[in-house]
């Protein structure tokens, strides 16, 4: 069978095919031998229909396409692999289908074009001695303190309060009953707005604005009436935005007391015997924290470098297959929220989530390409014995191995290792500079803000620059 190749943009392969007439023949008596075993006529056994009486019944026109599209499947598979071509996903009929099929004729050959994707091609102009900037993420040792002050309240003791009037950081016993107000004017209760006997916190970000900070400052067994608003942006659309008018009468104040941070306490909130080694523990947890968070940005940093200086055509079916992923991955993650994704996902929406995948579908295959070329160029690859152990070690944390996939899971974590040892490589070989923590997106948001600036006011500045500089 001769076939012509010729090389197509987006990592794709053009085929010209010329099917001989003793395939093309071969294949319309496999078609018509199967189609005629299987096919249900009234007054004939199944597989002794007289090709007449099947053809009338089936159709010539509607026969013929179904040897067609037989012999194009064949005719490609055949071609793929008398060229050794490393072809992924389905082929791509150039030709077209009605005019192949007004052409085709079982003791005639026939030529037809396709085109197939193959692997990417990629090209990494540069990814030794780069030099690029990462954030240093620095342990905040404060967090110690606000953990062990968590701890603390956890096991508070709350102690009833009459000789004062409430105060933040109190806990409150309250009935309430809340209206909101429609387009009347008038108000009117609303569903779950109203409670007996509600114990709530008084502290910051819980509830609506004002609704804390006017139970703060009450006397026991006061009532009162708190008008405040929703917030615009309130989870629930019907009451976002609206005036409301809560009636509260405080019924008990509690205030809490704290245990003391010693030996005791450590050993009631961990598994650590003194109190000193319980805050090591914590001092140690954050700085690792930073660490690793540090080694997070300087891997972005080097990654984001080896897509600048890549040059890759991605076929087709990679991208979808990569945009088939994130969506499955979304769906998930709508179902674990306990979302219907049966009665969400419309047709539209699914097809729209698809388009806005896409670009990030891009991104992550770009990032892996980079890095695979690297490997390739490099030779780095993951040791057996480093795999082996790295999956005994993750199938021991398991608690229900028969819930894993184990060929999936190895793939999974030989991928991790691997991009491990090329992020390790490629430190070494490259500059990673780090800055002050939120510099760079600093500079991004001022570098986003001049590019959006009005050219008016771009222009009335180099007035004022070319002016001053006159003056001078």
């Amino acid at each position: 069978m001769k076939v012509i190749q010729e090389v197509l943009p987006d990592s794709q392969v053009g085929l010209e095919i010329e099917i001989p007439s003793e395939m093309s023949q071969k294949t319309y008596d496999k078609v018509l031998q199967q189609m005629m075993r299987t096919i249900n006529i009234p007054g004939f056994r199944k597989g002794k229909v007289p090709k007449p009486v099947f053809l009338q019944r089936v159709g010539i026109p509607q026969f013929k396409a179904a040897v067609l599209e037989e012999l194009v499947q064949s005719a490609v598979d055949q071609a793929i692999k008398q060229e050794n071509i490393d072809a992924i996903g389905n082929y791509q009929l150039k030709s077209d289908f009605e005019a192949l099929l007004s052409q085709y004729e079982p003791t005639q050959g026939l030529t037809l074009q396709v085109s197939v994707d193959v692997p990417p091609r990629v090209t990494l102009k540069q990814y030794k001695d780069l030099t690029v900037q990462a954030e240093e993420i620095l342990p905040d040792l404060e967090q110690v303190d606000k953990t062990l002050e968590r701890y603390q309240s956890n096991l508070a003791t709350l102690v009833p309060v009459e000789d004062r009037p409430s105060q933040m950081g109190d806990i409150a016993v309250i009935d309430f009953v809340g209206k909101v107000q429609d387009e009347s004017g008038e108000w009117e209760a609303f569903e779950g707005g109203s409670a007996e006997d509600f114990q709530v916190e008084l502290s910051e970000g819980r509830f609506i604005p004002g609704f804390i900070e006017g139970i703060a400052g009450m006397a026991l067994e006061e009532s009162k009436d708190l008008e405040i608003s929703f917030p615009d942006d309130y989870s629930q659309p019907d009451l976002a935005g609206k005036p409301a008018l809560f009636s509260i009468t405080l019924k008990e104040i509690k205030e809490k007391e704290l245990p003391d941070l010693d030996d005791d306490f450590a050993q009631e909130v961990s598994e650590y015997e003194t109190i000193a080694e319980l805050r090591a523990s914590l001092e140690e947890r954050y700085t690792k924290e930073a660490t690793d968070r540090t080694q997070t940005n300087k891997n972005e940093a080097l990654i984001n470098a080896l897509v600048e200086h890549l040059d890759a055509e991605i076929p087709n079916t990679l991208i979808q297959r990569e945009v088939d992923f994130l969506l499955t991955q979304t769906i998930m993650q709508f179902s674990r929220q306990g979302i219907d994704v049966n009665k969400l996902l419309t047709r539209e929406i699914v097809d729209n989530m698809r388009k806005q995948a896409r670009p990030e579908a891009v991104d992550r295959l770009k990032r892996t390409l980079a890095l695979g070329e690297v490997a390739k160029q490099e030779g780095i690859s993951v040791d057996d014995d480093a795999l082996e152990a790295k999956v005994e070690e993750t199938m021991a944390e398991i608690e229900d191995v028969n819930q894993i996939d184990p060929e999936r899971l190895v793939q999974v974590l030989k991928e991790e290792l691997l991009q491990e040892k090329i992020l390790t490589w490629l430190e070494g070989v490259n500059t990673v500079e780090l800055v002050p923590e939120g510099s760079l997106k600093k500079a991004d948001e001022e570098a986003a803000a001049d590019a959006d600036e009005p050219e008016d006011v771009a222009a009335e500045n180099a007035v004022v620059d070319v002016d001053a500089t006159a003056a001078e």
